[in-house]
């Protein structure tokens, strides 16, 4: 399995940070090997189509948008099993 990359849009509000921590938790729990990026740009979070923070995108594809999921959700997203 290859390395994933995973980012984070969103201005740094405690949503975004939670989100953060969830898909930290995710990958460490699946022992994935991803990275995590974050992109606090309204204009780059606004060019990805996401309106409402915080978003989720996995390996360049936006997967969630305005909510913060579980870690057995992001990585359900990520697509292993919870």
């Amino acid at each position: 399995m290859g390395t994933h990359k995973i980012t984070i849009l969103g201005p740094g509000c405690a949503n975004c940070a939670a989100l953060e921590a969830a898909a930290r938790q995710a990958v460490d729990a699946v022992g994935m090997d991803a990275t995590i990026d974050k992109v606090t740009d309204p204009v780059a979070i606004a060019g990805h189509g996401v309106m409402s923070t915080p978003g989720l995108m996995v390996d360049g594809t936006v997967v969630s948008v305005g909510r913060v999921p579980t870690a057995a959700q992001i990585a359900g997203l990520l697509g292993v099993g919870s």
